[in-house]
């Protein structure tokens, strides 16, 4: 993977954040970074975003102002919001970095950055440029995982319970086992990879780029994750009562040696969905977001990695 590009320690930061949440957590959240890059004396910009609507726009602005000022684009939030920046920011090669402000932060975890808002800002002084693998499902990058099937389902189903009940990992999890407890379609699909082609029923295909998120499961291909390649896990034909315990075992972290689970590496993967008649597009769930992208769909390895900026400390 090729090196990363340098950062001036004086070079400015434009940071994404969610200035429309109108919650107590995002408010105090920009004042500790305002103060500790302040009292650092380094140059920044608050981007934010008023709307969810206006993400896009605003992660371009954010990239078109680091271009501008060999600077990097920082983003202060969960994920799903992490991973809207990408698609702007990965084009241009600009580093960039995160302030994590969501539930799983595997984005942040993975790479030692801090989960505290104070810790996080005042490692950004510091932090050198690593690159870091980006996954891509069609023209849409993720840096955690991209699905179709039942994983879009539980992700819609588990944003209505944070809603209703809050942004904590229980309700997450709570969430989900409800969506495995309902009756779901298989999928009739064909699939094609470096070792050949088939055509399989399944509920679920997930495609992983986060080796803390697959070691956490049970997955041997966290390692594979690391050495440059994207994880397949596709679920046979199951029922109800199996889903909930393949559920469970993957809290427990054996997902891995379960039978019902196919697992393998891969750097390209097509999948067409035969089940849809004549429809053209497919819900996919991409680092926690909902998309519907066009068939078919073909996951790989970005050709130019995401430039990351991570702790000193961190190798």
């Amino acid at each position: 993977m090729a090196a990363a590009p340098g950062l001036a320690p004086d070079a400015p930061l434009h940071i994404v954040s969610n200035a429309g949440s109108g919650s107590k957590d995002a408010h105090e959240a920009r004042q500790q970074i305002e103060a500790i890059l302040t009292a650092a004396h380094r140059p920044h910009e608050f981007i934010l975003i008023d709307n969810p609507g206006e993400l896009a726009r605003v992660a371009k602005q954010a990239a078109e102002a680091a271009v501008r000022s060999d600077g990097a684009v920082v983003v202060a939030g969960g994920d799903g919001t992490i991973n809207a920046v990408v698609q702007a920011v990965l084009p241009t090669e600009r580093p960039f970095g995160i302030i994590p402000q969501g539930t799983f932060n595997y984005s942040s975890r993975a790479h030692g950055i801090p989960l505290d808002t104070r810790e996080a800002a005042n490692a950004l002084l510091t932090a050198r440029p690593k690159p870091v693998q980006v996954g891509m499902v069609n023209d849409r990058a993720f840096l955690v995982n991209a699905s179709l099937g039942l994983y879009p389902e539980l992700l819609q189903d588990r944003e209505a319970y944070k809603r209703q009940y809050g942004r904590r990992r229980t309700v997450a999890m709570w969430a989900g086992l409800k969506t495995l407890l309902r009756e779901h379609r298989q999928l009739i699909v064909e699939v094609e990879h470096e070792q050949g082609s088939e055509t399989l029923f399944t509920p679920s295909i997930f495609v992983g780029n986060n080796a803390l998120q697959l070691e956490q499961v049970g997955l041997e291909e966290a390692e594979d994750v690391k050495r440059h390649r994207l994880a397949a896990v596709i679920v046979e034909p199951v029922s109800t009562t199996e889903l909930v315990w393949l559920g469970i075992r993957g809290m427990l972290g054996r997902l891995g040696d379960d039978e019902r689970i196919r697992d393998f590496p891969f750097r390209s993967m097509t999948v067409r969905l035969l089940s849809s008649g004549k429809k053209r597009t497919i819900k996919v769930a991409v680092d926690g977001e909902i998309f519907w992208c066009e068939q078919p769909l073909t996951f790989h390895v970005a050709e130019h990695p995401l430039s990351l900026l991570t702790p000193t400390t961190v190798k």
